[in-house]
């Protein structure tokens, strides 16, 4: 087991408070919680269901209170914190053990002589949670252990909190059954708790002032109210198991057996690593590898109304025939957990590390063909909002991931099908991108470099925005959209020769050359780096960030050898942690080497020099492509195994500080992270140095 704690941490109260487990049902929902048992988010819970899939996503059920009873002595399991600092349970004193088995949380409690198991997982596809208790070991006496669980719901969004005042819910229940259903008010989506082998005596009681702590030191409101239901009654003798389901599904579709739901998760999981994961891995790997599942979601591609302003023939004419035709099922990925939807940037980047790395190419085309559906003005969706329908289109950077992205899945499948179904699009990106879309994003023909940005608004990766202040707005030519620009032209040449688009690979492979002598522009030889922005409202700015990696570790680069390894050297000197690269250097005037406080405070350290961990794909990258040595590039990314067991367990955060000892910050759960170290580490094993790109070539021929 890689994730396996024992009592030294599981019995501290803070260390088991601060790793955070989670499961997923693909479709959105998803449970989470802590070690310990105490609630510390606002997203923590038993059951947060995806009502409207992907997104609508609500708490239904906060979480289980449990003690066991052997031989008229009681154990508490759970663990309850309140806002006046006080503690009740304890239950986290009687877990012998915790463990990952597969993606499967897993508690072992030490109940005397005997040993109780639980595990929390979901039904896929399907907003329903199971909680099962096994009695691994039975005690001498032979008598059975019974366990009290009393049940606590809500019904909110979950980004929300909830005081109780009168509200009253209404509970339905059968005298002696098995079931309790819940409606939480009019109009509210019904939801059930159910306990085959077991029974339920219902109640209505609000339990107030549950203490966040999470959210307190977020600069949220710290405290909440839950509503116990019920209290289940469950027996069980060694061997036996028993579960708890809570689901707002139609009951036909609620399976009772929670060992065959469990068995198909395994299945699964099985397949999954028999074919991504190799004998000589890292311990840690296959974690990983499992994890990637967890972002993974439907999105279903529907009948859309053209999104405001749009004005483009080929884009309503798409439209138009959409209507004509049903929805289909599509897939997307949410960029992070607890709180992320899912967005086209963190989704095209993660694709390599997600899909391909997994080797999921069937998911990898559908992928593509889902945001390809929702193109428009040349742009792919930034993301998918919680709080309306209409996606968001401020991005510079996600579309051009997109052919990054395509270029992998072409060059790992073949797919030249695909490749002539989706080039009509990838025509109208370029030509959006040159008479201007969106968010001032156009080309400029004097350098052959992309503008991009207008006054409040964020459209570059580095997009903390409070209120109507944007932190960086990194407003005029920003150094990784143009490397990602020529990597783009790069790829549709390469890709219009393929499918015997002669005159097209010809007309942008004259592009990449305007784009790369104008890229030129952005080395600062007086600093040995690149720009971050040119042509800015105040000038170019020569903050030293790690956006400037990417003009080395994308498979195109516009830099001469001597310039690549400049840009290596600087970002390992000035921006590489074992955990990430810093957001800005430690010696720049507006670094913040921590992130924490409220939001204000927080977003304005975001991108001032915070840790991003899925950047450390990239600088193995490019450190590769600089010095050859693809063990030592690798070994960049072998420190972050050992946060597996920390934070999000088996995930990798999305941030850290920027100050030792880089603690992790954000989502526990990051899609890029998790992705973008797979799939560097993937391609560092049988690794092949990028070929210079024909023009550099000619020029290089020129100098001799």
């Amino acid at each position: 087991m890689v994730v396996e704690l024992g009592r030294e941490l599981c019995g501290d109260l803070r260390t088991a408070t601060a790793r955070e487990w989670l499961v997923t049902n693909g479709i959105g929902g998803f449970a989470a919680g802590t070690v310990s048992g105490v609630l510390g988010r606002r997203y923590h819970g038993l059951l947060v269901a995806a009502l409207k899939p992907p997104l609508g996503r609500t708490l239904l059920v906060s979480h289980v209170d449990e003690t066991a009873e052997l031989s008229g002595q009681p154990y508490p399991m759970g663990t309850s914190r309140w806002q006046s600092g006080a503690v009740t349970g304890h239950g986290y004193r009687n877990i012998e053990r915790f463990v990952l088995d597969g993606r499967i949380p897993t508690w072992t409690y030490a109940l005397g002589d005997a040993l109780l198991e639980k595990r929390v997982f979901m039904a896929p596809e399907r907003n329903t949670t199971y909680v099962q208790y096994t009695l691994r070991r039975g005690s001498v006496s032979g008598a059975p252990v019974a366990v009290r669980c009393k049940v606590l719901v809500n019904y909110r969004d979950y980004h929300g909190e909830t005081r109780s005042q009168d509200w009253l819910m209404r509970l339905s229940h059968q005298p002696g059954g098995d079931t309790l259903r819940i409606t939480a008010y009019a109009g509210a989506s019904p939801f059930l708790l159910r306990s085959p082998d077991g029974n339920v005596v219902p109640e209505h009681s609000w339990y107030r002032d549950y203490q966040l702590e999470h959210e307190q030191e977020r600069g949220f409101p710290g405290t909440e109210d839950h509503l116990c239901v019920g209290e289940f009654h469950l027996s069980l003798h060694e061997g036996q198991t028993r579960c708890l389901i809570a689901s707002c599904e139609p009951d036909d579709s609620i399976e009772a057996n929670s060992e065959l739901v469990l068995a198909l998760l395994r299945q699964h999981d099985a397949r999954l690593l028999a074919q991504a994961s190799r004998p000589d891995d890292p311990p840690g790997v296959a974690q990983l590898i499992l994890a990637t599942s967890d972002f993974l979601v439907r999105r279903d591609i529907p009948r859309i109304p053209l999104p405001a302003g749009s004005d483009d023939d080929q884009s309503a004419a798409r439209v138009r025939a959409d209507a004509k035709r049903p929805s289909e099922p599509g897939i997307s990925i949410i960029a992070g957990y607890p709180w992320f939807s899912d967005w086209g940037r963190d989704s095209m980047i993660s694709l390599p590390g997600v899909l391909l790395a997994t080797g999921r190419t069937a998911q990898a085309r559908k992928l593509l063909r889902t945001y390809l559906h929702f193109l428009d003005r040349g742009l792919i969706p930034n993301r998918f909002p919680d709080e309306h329908s209409q996606p968001e289109y401020n991005t510079a950077d996600a579309t051009l991931w997109l052919v990054e992205s395509l270029r992998a899945y072409i060059a790992a499948t073949n797919d030249d099908a695909l490749l002539h179904e989706v080039w009509p699009a990838l025509r109208e990106i370029v030509a959006w991108h040159e008479r201007g879309t969106r968010h001032g994003i156009a080309w400029d023909p004097d350098d052959g470099l992309l503008r991009a940005g207008e006054s409040g608004v964020q459209v570059t990766w580095m997009d903390a925005k409070v209120g109507d202040w944007v932190v960086t707005p990194r407003i005029g030519k920003p150094v990784e959209i143009n490397a990602l620009w020529y990597n783009a032209l790069c790829v549709l040449s390469t890709l219009a020769a393929r499918i015997g688009h002669t005159q097209e690979a010809t007309w942008y492979a004259e592009r990449a050359r305007r784009s790369q002598h104008g890229f030129a522009r952005f080395f600062c030889a007086e600093k040995g780096q690149l720009f971050d922005v040119l042509d800015g409202p105040s000038g170019h700015d020569a903050s030293l960030r790690p956006n400037q990696i990417f003009a080395v570790s994308l498979p195109h680069s516009p830099l001469p050898p001597e310039q690549q390894r400049a840009v290596v050297d600087v970002c390992a000197r000035e921006l590489y942690t074992s955990r990430g690269l810093r957001s800005l250097a430690r010696g720049e005037p507006a670094y913040s080497g921590q992130y924490s406080g409220d939001v204000r405070r927080r977003d304005g350290a975001y991108h001032q020099g915070t840790v991003w961990g899925w950047l450390l794909g990239p600088f193995a990258r490019a450190h590769y492509r600089v010095y050859g040595d693809a063990d030592k590039a690798r070994s960049f990314l072998l420190p972050m195994l050992d946060h597996l067991d920390d934070a999000g367990l088996g995930q990798i955060s999305e941030i850290f500080d920027g100050d030792p000892p880089f603690l992790p910050r954000g989502c526990f759960a990051q899609a890029w992270s998790v992705a973008e170290w797979l799939a560097a580490f993937r391609q560092l094993e049988r690794p092949t140095r990028p070929r210079p790109d024909p023009q550099e070539h000619e020029e290089q021929q020129a100098q001799r």
